[in-house]
């Protein structure tokens, strides 16, 4: 662990606790000089007494965390990228590390300015109604649901030990010891062996009858009928989908009004943004109730996150364990902390889940070098990458290509390729990292954030010149460099 200098921190910590440094420093068996060392900087935080702060004050070690200034830091420096400024990087870690309140309400601010902007924009070419309702719409209510879940790190506790504890019981009843007297585990049931569970539960809890249909070319893979308390599940998905279909049922039945609480506390621009998060919230129960936290993070641990194998344990499909693994943050039981993504051949980014500090750009968009796109040329092949952002640090990502086919002949089939990746530091609990040199950082393949907002201008993939430095194309080379020092100013 460096030396962490976090004064101003664990100053705005003891404020809000409306302590006395005398106090603090009694109850982290310190003398008050020593703390106000600390807080000024002139000592560094020092594991012993981060200890003392989670053991006697309840405090998350997450507060005090590198991967949360990591976080806040790439944000930081997107939105200074997006102003066209050039801010020093110690600059840019000073502030975050020290005041990252206004760090966060910086980035916030500089979101809100963006999008007005970008409404005014709207509004000026066109006068009529109808586009002015359009323009309204470019606050984007799906980067608000990311940034829900972001800020969250992808975890929402009180809705992942509900479903825990449900499965649980589910597990326990009858029909889950039919498995045990077969010589099986009922507390992993797989998704096929949890689909009857599940319908009995919603028929002798909720009053609700399944009924399986063939859903043909179309897309509603659950209908559901209040009135005659009938659930409809199509039938021609596989069984990882049914039992996930039935327990989002379950989420609305049964977690609808604590979904409704959590998206009535936050802060959102509109009421769509709010519905989608409430969207988001059943499906985030349901991948809960389908893999349940403890049963399931075990089992990777002990598989070392092998998703083949831990797909074929729970019955559910590849893309299903990728998203299960970016949320496993319980504060006492804490998984790889995944960064989960899925994109298509467009480049498009449709799913993007973080429960650690990385991030990618809005306003550059991503890297063609990143291994994730290199997916699509090689289906139902893993593929592994070193990568080395311009801040230093190499992360791994493990990428495939999955293909969703639904409906009869001449329907086209949708194909992305599902990104997973984690900070080098987890790498070796990653069966993914047999046969990389961990050692060696020249073997990280160096990726950015978007050519827009890219520093590495002897790269020959770059798109077009960052937003914060001009460049050129030299004749010669083809390549993009700098403008001469006379021509930028």
């Amino acid at each position: 662990m460096r030396k962490m200098f976090m004064g101003v921190r664990l100053r705005s910590l003891r404020e809000q606790r409306q302590l006395t440094q005398a106090l603090m420093a009694q109850q982290l068996e310190i003398s008050p000089s020593y703390l106000n060392q600390i807080e000024n900087n002139e000592r560094p935080l020092t594991v012993p007494v981060l200890l003392r702060l989670q053991s006697r004050l309840g405090v998350d070690p997450q507060f005090f965390s590198e991967d949360e200034d990591a976080r806040l830091l790439a944000q930081v420096r997107d939105a200074i990228a997006d102003m066209a400024a050039d801010v020093p990087t110690a600059e840019l870690q000073g502030f975050v590390q020290q005041m990252p309140a206004l760090a966060d309400l910086f980035t916030r601010l500089h979101a809100r300015c963006r999008s007005a902007e970008e409404l005014s924009i709207g509004l000026a070419s066109s006068s009529d109604d109808r586009n002015r309702g359009l323009a309204s719409g470019l606050t984007q209510p799906h980067e608000e649901v990311r940034d829900f879940f972001y800020a969250r790190h992808n975890y929402i506790d009180t809705l992942d030990t509900h479903a825990e504890a449900l499965h649980a019981r589910l597990t326990g009843n009858p029909g889950a010891s039919k498995r045990k007297a077969a010589g099986g585990d009922p507390a992993t049931l797989n998704s096929t062996e949890l689909i009857p569970l599940l319908q009995d539960y919603l028929q002798e809890t909720h009053g609700v009858r399944v009924q399986k249909r063939s859903g043909g070319n179309s897309a509603t893979l659950r209908h559901y009928d209040p009135r005659a308390k009938i659930l409809q599940i199509d039938t021609t998905i596989e069984p990882g989908q049914q039992a996930f279909q039935l327990a989002i049922q379950v989420a609305h039945l049964e977690v609808g009004e604590r979904i409704e609480e959590i998206t009535a506390s936050a802060e959102f621009s509109g009421e769509s943004a709010r519905k989608l998060t409430g969207i988001g919230l059943a499906s985030y129960f349901a991948g809960a109730l389908v893999l349940p936290y403890r049963l399931f993070l075990n089992a990777a641990e002990q598989l070392r996150y092998d998703i083949d194998l831990l797909s074929e344990q729970f019955g559910v499909s590849f893309e299903t364990v990728c998203h299960r693994l970016s949320t496993l943050q319980r504060s006492d039981a804490r998984g790889v902390p995944f960064f989960f993504v899925r994109v298509d051949r467009a480049g498009n980014i449709s799913k993007r889940q973080s429960a650690t500090d990385f991030h990618f750009s809005r306003t550059g968009g991503t890297c063609p070098l990143w291994a994730v796109y290199e997916a699509f040329a090689q289906p139902d092949r893993i593929l592994t990458q070193l990568a080395a952002m311009p801040d230093d640090r190499i992360y791994l990502w493990l990428a495939r290509s999955v293909t969703h086919r639904r409906g009869g002949y001449g329907t086209p089939a949708r194909t992305f390729a599902i990104g997973l990746g984690c900070d080098l530091r987890h790498a070796e609990r990653l069966v993914y990292a047999q046969g990389l040199n961990l050692k060696d950082p020249s073997a990280a393949t160096p990726i950015g954030v978007g050519c827009k907002v890219c520093h590495r201008n002897d790269c020959g993939q770059r798109a077009f010149p960052a937003l914060d430095r001009p460049l050129r194309i030299d004749p010669n080379s083809r390549q993009w460099e700098p403008y001469p020092i006379d021509v930028q100013k």
